[in-house]
């Protein structure tokens, strides 16, 4: 597996060295892989130390926490692994003055024994050192001697213990703080892929296709169920109700802080909807959420999937969640916003031009008969349209013209289609509403100049005023996007077309948009022979050759269908 490292054996000192490069407000104890603010050694006496850590592989955590309001410093074990004795002594003699030291650890036994024997020997030196356990994990205890693991919710535990610290707090109120946060703290997960060790040829573990795992750790480990993947609602539903199940979190009245945590391969997109599922399903149970965190705060290299932690909050407690912190990797955390802020939106559409030309009822069936065709082709070839723009472009197009099409299909009742400029319009106004990227744009222009042109003649059914809109629609693309024949754009495809219609409007030809969309069908067959010099595929230079345009494909497969809805092929 490819990674962007340098020897495998030094990927946790080289991350520490680049911490340290790269920020001037930390620094490192030579000899030890630790991390810890500039300014704390020798120790200030008057504020309480914080000193968390673990293995390497959670980044953010636990460097990134390192700041002013947070952790003084953190010790960095090798890739999910425990740091040494001798690293964590030489964190605590660092950075531990006279008001002592509070250790924050994950309930992992490793971090419990090196930690705690570190602890120990500091006090025999007379320091003054007390340590806390997190273990937030709803999915182990269940009452074996070993306890619950420390996850994701470690991170609201330094932020609250380090609030009580800044605000100068005694090692007894800052311990005691941190211990009444986490006895109303629970964390559950659930991974879509496992993730695999910087110089591991593999993962820990194999995931099919479908499959997630639920209630895993933060080591690359299984969780204790393996089942079907579902809806973003139905993942988050399942979280929360184990959440719940472990007792520490309630729906007895009592407000929360959510957090949404990346375990490091998911976008920023799915974590956002976990975040609105979450917070929709805690309305429902009737919990209050006060706060609540989206991103990346503790991960698992580069596996996908999230955590969910919830935190019962008093007053005390928000108030140091609140606390200001120069914490790098702390980005706050948010009021939700409810069912959603909202305001009124002008209506994008367009109103109906009751005074444009209008035609008789069988030429509007007819044009309504040929919309229906296009967009019912659009959507039936979106999977042969993706894969087209997935070969020379970024994968989109398909699912571009399903959405514009499926939008118009949706509000085709309220288009006159007996005033051929006002459903263009309206249409445009659609389009233009509902589709973004590249296509939504140039499709948008492309019906509204049609819609002018179709605007200004008397027989707005006739061969003649429909190639005319055709080609002052591509006049309004090629405005629009800069594009001209021969670029490898959708024009390749229209201007052959408007082109074939108005010679057949000319010269009375029975089959005139038959022959109008084989002219399209040639000139998307075309582009396959020439790069392109506008848009994503252009940037492929000549790799896009062999494949045709994805956009004059589009326009040839729905020019065919307008045709043959209309009865000529």
């Amino acid at each position: 597996m490819s990674k962007l490292i340098g020897a495998p054996a030094l990927v946790v000192p080289d991350l520490v060295d680049a911490l340290v490069r790269t920020d001037r407000r930390l620094a490192r104890i030579d000899g030890h892989n630790v991390v810890l603010r500039a300014d704390a050694s020798p120790p200030a006496d008057d504020r309480v130390a914080l000193i968390s850590g673990g293995g390497s592989g959670h980044e953010p955590a636990h460097a990134g926490y390192i700041g002013a309001g947070m952790l003084t410093a953190a010790v960095l074990g090798e890739v999910f692994t425990s740091p040494s004795v001798d690293a964590v002594l030489a964190a605590i003699r660092a950075v531990t003055g006279a008001a002592g030291c509070l250790l924050i650890v994950k309930n992992y036994t490793g971090d419990r024994l090196n930690f705690g024997l570190a602890a120990q020997i500091a006090r025999t030196e007379g320091m003054d050192v007390e340590m806390v356990l997190v273990d937030d994990d709803a999915a182990t205890g269940g009452g074996s001697r070993v306890g619950a693991r420390g996850l994701a919710g470690t991170v609201l535990v330094h932020k609250i213990a380090g609030a009580a610290a800044a605000a100068g707090a005694t090692l007894a109120e800052v311990k005691a703080v941190a211990e009444r946060a986490i006895s109303g703290l629970s964390t559950m997960g659930v991974a879509l892929s496992p993730c695999i060790l910087p110089g591991a040829a593999a993962a820990n573990f194999t995931l099919p296709p479908g499959q997630v795992e639920f209630g895993l750790g933060i080591h690359g480990e299984q969780g204790v169920s393996r089942e079907e993947v579902a809806p973003v609602a139905e993942l988050v539903g399942r979280l929360v109700d184990g959440i719940l199940a472990s007792g520490r979190v309630s729906t007895g009245g009592r407000p929360v802080v959510a957090m949404v945590n990346g375990l490091g391969a998911t976008p920023a997109m799915e974590l956002a909807l976990v975040g609105g599922a979450l917070l929709a399903r805690l309305q429902a149970l009737g919990i209050e959420v006060r706060r609540i965190a989206v991103g990346e705060f503790l991960g698992a290299l580069d596996m996908a999937g999230c955590s969910i932690s919830l935190l019962h909050v008093d007053d005390r407690l928000l108030e140091c969640l609140d606390a200001a912190t120069d914490a790098p990797a702390w980005s706050g955390l948010a009021h939700p916003g409810g069912s959603g802020r909202t305001v009124p939106a002008a209506s994008l559409a367009g109103s109906p031009d009751v005074s444009s030309a209008g035609i008789d009822a069988e030429a509007a069936a007819r044009f309504r008969r040929s919309v229906e065709a296009a967009l019912a082709c659009l959507i039936e070839k979106e999977d042969e349209l993706t894969a087209l723009d997935r070969e020379v472009g970024d994968g989109d197009l398909g699912i571009s013209m399903r959405r514009g099409a499926n939008a118009i299909e949706a509000r085709i009742a309220d288009i006159a289609f007996d005033r051929p400029q006002s459903a263009l319009r309206v249409m445009a106004g659609i389009v233009r509403e509902t589709v973004g990227g590249t296509s939504g744009p140039l499709m948008a222009a492309f019906l509204l100049g049609a819609s002018q042109a179709i605007g200004q003649t008397p027989n707005p059914a006739s061969v003649a005023a429909v190639a005319a809109a055709l080609r002052a629609g591509c006049t309004a693309i090629a405005v629009l996007g800069g594009a001209r024949a021969g670029d490898r754009t959708m024009l390749d495809a229209l201007l052959p077309a408007a082109d074939a219609l108005a010679q057949a409007a000319g010269s009375g030809a029975a089959n005139a948009y038959s022959l109008a969309a084989h002219a399209a069908a040639e000139g998307a067959e075309q582009t396959r022979h020439v790069a392109a010099a506008l848009g994503r595929s252009s940037y492929l230079g000549d790799r896009v050759i062999g494949h045709p345009d994805p956009g004059a494909r589009a326009a040839a497969l729905w020019l065919a269908a307008v045709a043959a809805a209309l009865g000529q092929r």
